[in-house]
């Protein structure tokens, strides 16, 4: 299994990339992003963990790596971004189970 760290730069490189090559695209989703992950009713904390569990149910590794990374930036705890995990495997079932290992390895390597 990849170091969490490593995933998360190398997803970096590659947004870095598509701006200089697709800066609208990029620019458009990135305003998006801000958007829905700006302070509001929920904190970022929240939006973050939510994200958590929607990249366990969306099965993407480097999902996991950024939203977990995010996640503890913005103050959630090891417990919280585990438990959103397992909310996700709750509504997903074994598949999503796989995938908590991802978010336990981002835990563990980005905390």
């Amino acid at each position: 299994m990849e170091n969490m760290k490593e995933v998360t730069q190398e997803f970096d490189a590659n947004i870095a990339r598509w701006q200089k090559e697709w800066p609208q695209q990029r620019q458009g989703f990135s305003a998006l992003t801000q958007a829905a992950k700006a302070p509001g009713a929920l904190e970022q904390k929240y939006k973050y963990l939510i994200a958590v569990g929607l990249s366990v149910a969306a099965h993407c590794h480097w999902c996991i790596a950024a939203n977990v990374k995010s996640a503890l930036a913005h103050g959630a705890t090891k417990e919280q971004i585990m438990e959103a995990g397992w909310v996700a495997v709750q509504m997903g079932g074994g598949p999503s189970l796989a995938y908590l290992q991802l978010v336990q390895k981002a835990v563990d390597d980005l905390a």
